[in-house]
């Protein structure tokens, strides 16, 4: 198996312990919700065929692109680089960026508007447009507020100004120039609002905020997150009538277990201790969701100096199969006499409530509105673990280079989430081609964690990828995950290592222990299964190991391909030419399938088609070795070439 092979194998690896790694940091919003509940986290679960993206995410990398008409443009046609919805192969999220048709902005003005560098508005927000397709965000964000303010009859214009503005985090300038009603949609306008309100509490004044509020609530699709946020504002305002008030019907159930939480914690500050408790023991006690407040009563029970009951409640969520790192924290604390935590203030309240809120919009898809309350949130109150989960939500978004920068602004205070974010940035910088890059974020990570086998096991894989097999070997053969009860994916990688190294027996033990650890990995049983058919140890079990996985992923072209050169392996020609024309169609590109139905071609006679899928090999992402024989196959003729089937050191 290639070097290439492997780090396509490693790169689906890398992005589902990123997963693993990140739902195991953060607080109670972002813990895996219990069985029937919202679920917050990626959706996807297991390993991918190998070569897919990992993660569940559209592959763009820039924010929202400008939606403004050039002269020559009509209203109804899409700006350059967008796709239609019925062109769209991703679930359909809801975006901020709607807005009403409006006239194009004239070829000709009279004056030209420019601002006092002499930039034209027209060149700003070209300027900004290329900056945000460059993944400069910030930049783009401000072009086009530049822009805007020099045609504020624009409302497309302004719409995206302050669309941008939202996504890169420039919450005052979005507070500027949010759109009023009729020169956008609601979703935009409401938008605009909760911006401006949340905004001026966190500046300091919560009556005029709080006062915005009670004149006119923020309204859909806005609403949950106003809901969330309200109480806190009316409390700094003091306006605890409003505060306090019950929680509105209608709301969807986890909406209004968390505003009865909001009051709960409000209760508490009132010194209304009865009550508080009532309310967060029967939030704890729910069926479904009462994991979600399991935390927060327990930290109650502290405060009020019963520890041990704290700890009964810490101990029990955890029994139950609660996983989430506040928690364990939580637990470790009580257990060890530590400090009880403080009360949350207004802010930190309100904060809470917005990343709530958008833990809740990512559940449903819903990722830029997630991102903007996360924004608003960090602006309140800047976390760790809000900051981790902006940059996942990002990423969820398809916001790629956005989510970077969100991944690179979590600090080293909290080392577990600092290696979180670090392990997932590494994961899209190998998705984006950069391996040597996520390798370093790796290395950061192990060195933040040295305790946290996933890392190690990340970084042992990473290694892999960039053919470091002894240095990863030294990791996995440490202490940290050479140990009992070591999981499929140890001994997964442990073998592949040992087979890149040449060290055949010992890694045919590794990668037996993996199968026979994890039977339904069709990844696994394809790495087994072609080193015996292509070392020539025990083809005929090979053939039926491949097949197996096979039937696992039937849409993978890579395990297509060793079943293919299985069958080549044991004589079938006419077999081989089918599979393995079945697996070009799924992988064309995939240098080391061309190769094997080149030999294929050649063995049924059918000479020369198999030189056109040699010389095709040599056009395509193949490595040195295997060009070379490619080469000799092409002068001399698979008879002569003295090869026994392909490259496969």
């Amino acid at each position: 198996m290639t070097a290439a092979d492997r780090s396509r194998l490693f790169a689906a690896s890398l992005g589902v312990l990123a997963l693993a790694v990140g739902m195991g940091g953060g607080d109670a919003r972002a813990q895996t919700p219990p069985p029937g509940s919202i679920q917050t986290d990626p959706e996807p679960t297991s390993t991918p065929p190998s070569g897919q993206p990992a993660r569940g995410v559209a592959p763009q990398d820039q924010l929202p692109p400008a939606v403004i008409l050039a002269p020559d443009q009509s209203p109804d046609e899409a700006a350059p680089g967008q796709t239609s919805p019925d062109d769209a192969e991703t679930p359909p999220t809801v975006t901020l960026a709607e807005a009403p048709a409006e006239p194009a902005i004239p070829e000709v003005w009279a004056p030209v508007p420019t601002d006092a560098d002499g930039r034209s508005a027209y060149g700003l927000y070209l300027a900004g447009k290329l900056a945000l397709m460059q993944g400069e965000g910030g930049a783009g964000a401000d072009y086009l507020a530049r822009a805007q303010a020099l045609t504020p009859e624009q409302p497309r214009l302004k719409a995206q100004a302050f669309t941008s503005a939202l996504l890169s985090g420039d919450l005052d300038q979005a507070a500027r120039i949010a759109p009023a009603p009729g020169e956008a949609p609601a979703v935009m306008v409401e938008g605009g609002r909760l911006v401006r309100i949340v905004q001026t509490f966190a500046h300091g004044d919560a009556r005029a905020a709080d006062t915005a509020l009670a004149r006119e609530p923020i309204a859909s699709p806005h609403a949950r997150a106003g809901l969330m946020v309200s109480p806190w504002i009316a409390a700094a305002a003091g306006d605890w009538d409003r505060a306090l008030q019950p929680s509105p019907t209608g709301a969807d159930p986890l909406t209004a277990a968390f505003a009865r939480l909001n009051q709960a914690q409000l209760l508490e500050r009132r010194r209304r201790y009865d009550e508080a408790e009532a309310a967060l023991k029967a939030l704890s006690d729910t069926a479904v969701i009462g994991a979600l407040f399991h935390r927060p009563y327990g930290e109650f029970l502290e405060r009020r100096g019963r520890r041990d009951e704290a700890l009964a409640v810490y101990r029990k969520a955890i029994e139950g199969g609660t996983v989430d790192l506040a928690l364990v924290r939580a637990l470790a604390r009580a257990r060890d006499g530590g400090r009880a935590p403080a009360m949350p203030t207004f802010r930190e309240g309100a904060a809470e409530a917005l990343a709530n809120a958008a833990a809740q919009a990512s559940a449903e898809r819903g990722h830029e509105f997630a991102a903007v309350y996360l924004r608003l949130s960090l602006n309140l109150n800047e976390t760790p673990a809000s900051q981790l989960a902006l940059g996942q939500t990002l990423d969820r978004a398809g916001l790629s280079a956005a989510s970077r920068t969100a991944y690179s602004h979590v600090g080293t205070e909290d080392p577990v989430l600092y290696a979180t974010a670090r392990a997932q940035l590494a994961a899209g910088l190998q998705e984006e081609g950069r391996p040597e890059d996520a390798l370093a974020e790796l290395r950061r990570a192990a060195e933040a964690a040295p305790d946290d086998q996933r890392i190690a096991l990340m970084l042992a894989g990473q290694l892999m990828t960039v053919e470091k097999n002894a240095e990863a070997l030294d990791i996995l053969n440490g202490p940290l995950l050479n140990r009992e009860g070591q999981t499929a994916q140890v001994h997964f990688l442990r073998g592949a290592a040992y087979e890149a190294l040449d060290r055949v027996p010992e890694a045919e033990a590794e990668l037996w222990a993996a199968v026979q650890a994890a039977p339904e990995d069709a990844d696994m049983l394809n790495y087994l299964g072609y080193l015996w058919v292509d070392r020539d140890l025990r083809v005929q079990q090979g053939a039926e190991m491949i097949q197996r996985a096979l039937a696992l992923e039937p849409e993978n072209g890579n395990i297509q391909d060793s079943l293919g050169w299985a069958q080549y392996r044991q004589g079938d020609y006419s077999a081989a030419v089918d599979t393995l024309e079945q697996a070009i169609d799924k992988e064309p590109a995939n240098a080391e399938i061309n190769d094997h139905l080149g030999d294929a071609y050649w063995r049924v006679g059918r000479r020369r088609e198999a030189e056109w899928m040699w010389k095709r090999v040599l056009v395509l992402d193949a490595e040195d070795t295997r060009r070379a024989e490619v080469g000799r196959k092409i002068e001399q003729g698979l008879d002569d070439a003295a090869v026994t089937g392909g490259v496969s050191q």
